[in-house]
C-alpha cells in the first residue's frame, strides 16, 4: 500500500487531496476494507474513515473517499490548522484474519489563511475584458441618463416661467377692463388722450352806415345774432397735443 504526494502544503479554508494504491497480486478477487488513519505528533493513530471495496463512495463531514479500484482518493474538506499530521492508509484483508498493511505516512501541513488589507485591492484577472467593458458601458448609459433628465428639468422649468408670465399679464389687462370698462388691444399701444381746444375767433358787427337816427329821437334797442361754428373736435395723440402746445 502507497499513499502521495508525500508532503502537501495548503492554507486554511481548502480542500487536500491523498491517493493511496493498493496492489493484491493475483488475489484480486478478495475482499478487503481501507481505512484512512490520522497521527498528530507521533502519538497513537486515529481512524477518521473507512471504505470498503465494492462501495464507490463514502463521505462525511469532514472526508470524502472515492473507490477508483485500485486507487482511492481521499480529501480532507474544508481544512483548518488542527488538521495538520501525519496521514496514512491502512488495508485490512478478510481472506486472512486481522491482516492489516499500512502504507507510509503523508505530511500535511495548513497554514493560516492570507488576510486581505482594506486597502489592497484585489488583483483582476487576466484575460477577462469583459468586465471592464461592461463597467465602462454602465458608465456612459448612466452619464446620459443624467444628461437627459438635466435638460428635461431646464425645459420644463422654463415653460412653466413662460405660462406663469403670461398668466401674470393676462390677469392685469382683465383687471384694467373691468374697473375702466374700456377693451385694451395691445399694451404696447400708446393711449390715446382726447384734448378739447377751442379756437379763438374775431367776432365783428356791422352797422348800416346809412340809417340815421334823429338827433332828439329816443334810440331803438336792437339786437343782432350770430352763429358760431366750432371746428370737429379730434383726438389729439402726445405728437399733436405737443405741437398744439408749441
Amino acid at each position: 500500500v502507497t499513499i502521495f504526494p508525500a508532503v502537501l502544503t495548503l492554507p486554511e479554508g481548502g480542500k487536500a487531496t491523498f491517493f493511496c494504491n493498493i496492489s493484491m497480486g493475483t488475489d484480486s478477487g478478495s475482499d478487503y476494507s481501507l481505512n484512512w488513519y490520522k497521527e498528530t505528533n507521533h502519538s497513537q493513530a486515529q481512524k477518521t474513515a473507512e471504505i470498503s471495496r465494492y462501495k464507490p463512495m463514502t463521505e462525511t463531514e469532514k472526508y470524502r473517499l472515492i473507490n477508483h479500484t485500485p486507487v482511492f482518493e481521499i480529501e480532507i474538506l474544508n481544512l483548518h490548522q488542527n488538521d495538520s499530521g501525519s496521514y496514512y492508509c491502512g488495508l485490512i484483508t478478510f481472506f486472512e484474519p486481522d491482516k492489516v498493511m499500512e502504507s507510509n505516512r503523508s505530511q500535511l501541513i495548513v497554514t493560516a489563511a492570507p488576510q486581505m488589507n482594506a486597502t489592497d485591492e484585489p488583483e483582476m484577472e487576466e484575460g477577462t475584458p469583459s468586465e471592464h467593458i461592461k463597467a465602462m458601458l454602465l458608465g456612459i448609459l448612466l452619464l446620459a441618463g443624467v444628461v437627459v433628465l438635466l435638460i428635461f428639468g431646464y425645459l420644463t422649468f422654463t415653460y412653466r416661467r413662460g405660462e406663469q408670465a403670461c398668466a401674470g399679464d393676462g390677469g392685469y389687462l382683465r383687471m384694467l377692463n373691468h374697473h375702466d370698462g374700456v377693451t385694451l388691444q395691445k399694451e404696447e399701444q400708446p393711449p390715446v388722450v382726447i384734448i378739447s381746444t377751442v379756437d379763438y375767433g374775431v367776432l365783428e358787427f356791422q352797422r348800416d352806415q346809412y340809417s340815421l337816427v334823429p338827433h332828439k329821437t329816443q334810440p331803438v334797442e336792437q339786437t343782432e345774432y350770430a352763429t358760431i361754428i366750432f371746428p370737429e373736435e379730434k383726438p389729439v395723440t402726445p405728437e399733436r397735443g405737443k405741437k398744439h402746445l408749441d
